[in-house]
């Protein structure tokens, strides 16, 4: 175990362990107000006495990899680390009820965990995705608070990544709705691809209606993914009740966090950055060339490291790092701000032309009119590539079989004459009217190089106002990139009804997303005059 450990160390280039030796306590049961016991292994340095506890709650079992992975690391390191099975996980009691436990079952194992003679009362939290907010449903409400936080690509919220602009994310949904069904009978812990699984998973995407795509992705209900195809608003209470935000504020904890620009989190992410920091609090971020993946998981335990060092051990060595290091795709540079988005960056309209033309100037006149294309549920527009969970075909892909589609608008400038830098968020304008008043708007940007390759770098999608008439202006928030686009590529623009199977088809009848079976094409135009200046927004760092 020793070299083993050695080589990992070695493998995410931390700093050498200070304490070899760690004894782990395995299956704790830790007691709920309402009886339910939920299970606990427990690693520290061999013989230590009371230290602080660094509390890592998963529902994806504490035997996993990377749990016992982190959890060893800490440990080697001085710190005493808690990881926990969440309630109907893995021998935990209760039912797994996705979000909605999390804050209770949190607080009451803070107080135990308290009330031990081995915890000294200090308590700090550290993990990533669903683990990352378990920490956001206890830190905001615990007294007294924690110590410190460790949040690697998650969110306060997740109604927002869940619904981009509204719009039910299908193939993320899906595919962690079949990991959470299935994953306590996965070959090998689940270390490995079950092939014939994901196969079935994707056929499921096609399936209608969406309510009960679980029993054909795996065979099975999955709760989760029924309850989240049922509660659409923003305003239902399924959906408030789990979100920290408000309270993430006037939370006094300070906080790292890891992400990446392909992480489908990142957007939640940055508006609990950025508002942490605009209420006065210790926070800082590193953004990486990563998605949902390892790339991600080992930034976030070096980081864990440094942070927990820091503020556990008295280790401030690093805590002069800047708030925000971010890293530059294309440019392999990694930069450091104060404040996010950088105060160098300048939003800049690229506005749609006639004739399939991008310009940074408004189109003159008329424009030569609407560009017409019709959108068919019953043959949706595929995409390619983005912020995926399923690491095969995420971030960036070739869109040119996507681009000479009849339902894809496709929109290109001309060579760049110099490097053009992005960094920060982006946002699209887009005047559109369709002829059913159920639809939805999807907006990518691409970097397309000097051999005609078109890269996908950002996009966003929105569900247009239900039953609206005439010309609508649509906002489409796109996700924030840090991106440079080298001399002689060109931008471009392409405009759809929607992104399948990334997102769920809009089925153009107005019927309510788990249970729609009834399709019918919707007809688009998309204006760009003088009156009506379609544009994206681009965060231009420096000048262009």
């Amino acid at each position: 175990m020793g070299v083993l450990s050695r080589l990992f160390d070695r493998f995410l280039d931390l700093p050498p362990a200070s304490t070899p030796d760690v004894e782990v306590t395995r299956d704790l049961p830790v007691p709920m107000p309402d009886g339910v016991v939920l299970l606990a292994d427990r690693y520290r340095p061999r013989g230590a006495g009371p230290l602080p506890v660094v509390l890592m709650r998963t529902p994806y079992g504490k035997h996993k990899f990377d749990a016992k992975g982190t959890a060893r690391v800490l440990a080697r390191r001085g710190m005493q680390v808690v990881v926990q099975n969440a309630r109907g996980t893995f021998g935990s009691g209760g039912r797994f009820s996705a979000f909605h436990q999390e804050k209770d079952d949190g607080l009451a194992t803070a107080a135990w965990l308290r009330e031990q003679g081995w915890c000294d009362g200090r308590l700090a939290m550290a993990g990533a995705s669903y683990v990352g907010y378990t920490q956001w449903a206890v830190g905001p409400y615990l007294d007294p608070p924690l110590e410190a936080m460790c949040l690697g690509v998650t969110a306060s919220e997740f109604r927002t990544t869940f619904y981009p602009g509204g719009v039910f994310a299908l193939h993320n949904l899906l595919t962690w709705a079949a990991l959470i069904g299935t994953q306590e009978e996965a070959r090998w812990g689940g270390l490995l691809p079950d092939p014939r699984r994901e196969r079935s998973v994707r056929r499921a995407m096609a399936h209608v209606p969406i309510g009960t795509s679980d029993m054909a992705a795996i065979g099975r209900r999955v709760p989760f993914l029924r309850e989240a195809a049922a509660h659409t608003d923003a305003d239902d209470a399924f959906w408030t009740e789990t979100d920290n935000s408000a309270a993430a504020v006037r939370m006094t904890t300070p906080t790292s966090m890891v992400t990446g620009w392909w992480d489908l989190l990142l957007p939640a992410q940055l508006r609990d950055f950025a508002a942490l920091r605009e209420a006065g609090r210790r926070s800082r971020i590193l953004i990486g060339p990563w998605g949902h993946d390892l790339g991600a998981l080992r930034a976030l335990l070096s980081d864990e490291v440094s942070w927990l060092s820091a503020h556990l051990l008295g280790d401030t060595a690093q805590l002069q790092r800047p708030p925000v290091r971010l890293h530059l795709q294309r440019a392999n540079r990694w930069l450091d701000f104060d404040r996010w988005p950088p105060e160098q960056s300048r939003p800049t309209p690229l506005h749609l032309l006639p004739h399939r033309g991008l310009g940074w100037d408004v189109p003159p006149g008329e424009g030569g009119g609407p560009d017409r294309f019709e959108y068919d549920p019953a043959r949706p527009t595929r995409s390619r590539g983005g912020p995926l969970l399923d690491m095969r075909v995420s971030k960036q892909r070739d869109n040119r079989d996507i681009e000479p589609r009849s339902d894809v608008l496709v929109y290109t400038g001309a060579p760049l004459p110099r490097d053009l830098d992005l960094i920060g968020p982006v946002s699209a304008t887009v005047y559109v009217r369709t002829d059913t008043g159920y639809a939805d708007l999807f907006v990518r940007v691409c970097d397309v190089d000097a051999s005609g390759v078109s890269r996908n770098v950002t996009d966003g999608i929105l569900r247009l106002p239900s039953g609206g008439e005439g010309v609508v202006r649509a906002e489409v928030e796109l996700h924030p990139t840090g991106y440079r686009f080298l001399r002689g590529h060109r931008l471009r623009v392409q405009v759809a009804g929607g992104a399948f199977p990334r997102f769920a088809r809009n089925h153009g009848t107005g019927d309510p997303v788990e249970s729609a079976v009834r399709t019918r094409v919707t007809r688009f135009e998309i204006f760009h005059d003088a009156e009506h200046p379609s544009a994206v927004t681009l965060p231009v760092f420096g000048g262009h």
